[in-house]
């Protein structure tokens, strides 16, 4: 199955990785590290609880205004 994976800095070093279609997240020091995690947390979570082919998410990016 082909899912999605969203990586983000991780504020204290390296990555954190999160698959929306699940909702499965993992960490790990490299880019490589965050996704072979996310990989094993997401089969794990697949084989509990099988996930239907409800389509590909859609991600974007959007703009928030902050005051000082």
């Amino acid at each position: 199955m082909l899912f999605t994976a969203i990586l983000l800095p991780a504020a204290e070093g390296g990555f954190t990785a999160l698959n929306p279609e699940t909702g499965s997240t993992s960490q790990g020091a490299t880019v490589e590290e965050a996704l072979t995690n996310l990989r094993e947390a997401t089969a794990l979570y697949v084989e509990e609880f099988p996930v239907a082919g409800a389509g590909r998410p859609l991600v974007t990016t959007f703009e928030v205004s902050v005051r000082a």
